[in-house]
């Protein structure tokens, strides 16, 4: 397999022989509102154009609905055409926007050979999970290819634990820059994994490649990229295992 981070949470895979777009997020940069007042979003420009991006995609996943995973330019520049799974909570509103292949996965289903495995997390905990909705990950499954998890927009929790334990992935994709937003009592509280949860999954999966995402684009993000290496590295986790791509920067993995 081979995965290429484009910005924030939008990755595309070759999987299988097949093309798969992943939370498509498109919006220029500074195009949208700040989350804290610090700076408008996204904080940086996409590696590439649209057209690039999109060229050769046969497949949307699309995690849930905030804005910094399925925008308002993705709902226009995505073909309608092309086949898009996403939870079932979120499949009236992709269909409004006028996509025709519109798959919400309940528990599985198989396309083109890959199966893939609906998973749940906690986009935060209490009354921020409140605020933020539903959420999922996605775990994707294929002949001769590594087994793949993507937590998505989650922290750590009972079900991200019972994914790996379950599905013993090759490849952990996680969301963790760290991300905040106020509780009831305007407290910041964590709404994706942080550099200490990152090392967590690291220290559960010891066999797994753990590859980082939804970095150093928004402004609620705590957390950057250098960050991130240097509490690993205090850790013990080895770069080998904990893998922190540049926007644009493709990684091959290969079934262990």
């Amino acid at each position: 397999m081979q995965l290429q981070l484009i910005r924030n949470a939008t990755l595309r895979l070759t999987y299988a022989g097949r093309q798969i777009l992943i939370d498509p997020y498109f919006a220029p940069q500074h195009s949208l509102p700040s989350y804290t007042g610090k700076s408008p979003n996204p904080l940086v420009e996409l590696p590439l154009p649209t057209s690039q991006i999109l060229d050769g995609v046969e497949l949307v996943i699309v995690s849930h609905l905030h804005s910094d995973h399925f925008d308002s330019v993705a709902h226009q520049e995505v073909p309608k055409t092309l086949p898009l799974f996403c939870q079932p909570s979120d499949e009236n509103f992709i269909t409004e926007k006028g996509f025709r292949q519109v798959t919400p996965i309940a528990d599985a289903v198989d396309w083109q050979g890959i199966h893939i495995t609906r998973t749940d997390g906690h986009h935060g905990l209490g009354y921020v999970e409140t605020l933020m909705g539903k959420v999922s990950g996605f775990v994707l499954r294929a002949p001769d290819e590594p087994t793949v998890y993507w937590a998505g927009d989650t922290v750590v929790c009972s079900e991200v634990e019972q994914a790996i334990q379950q599905f013993q992935p090759d490849v952990i994709i996680v969301h963790a820059c760290g991300a905040v937003w106020p509780d009831e009592d305007n407290q910041r509280q964590l709404i994706v994994m942080d550099a200490s949860q990152v090392v967590r999954v690291c220290q559960l999966a010891p066999h797994s490649t753990v590859v980082v995402t939804h970095m150093e684009a928004l402004d609620h993000a705590t957390v950057s990229r250098a960050e991130l290496r240097s509490t690993a590295t205090s850790a013990g986790i080895s770069e080998t295992q904990l893998r922190i791509p540049a926007d644009g920067e493709r990684i091959e993995i290969l079934r262990g």
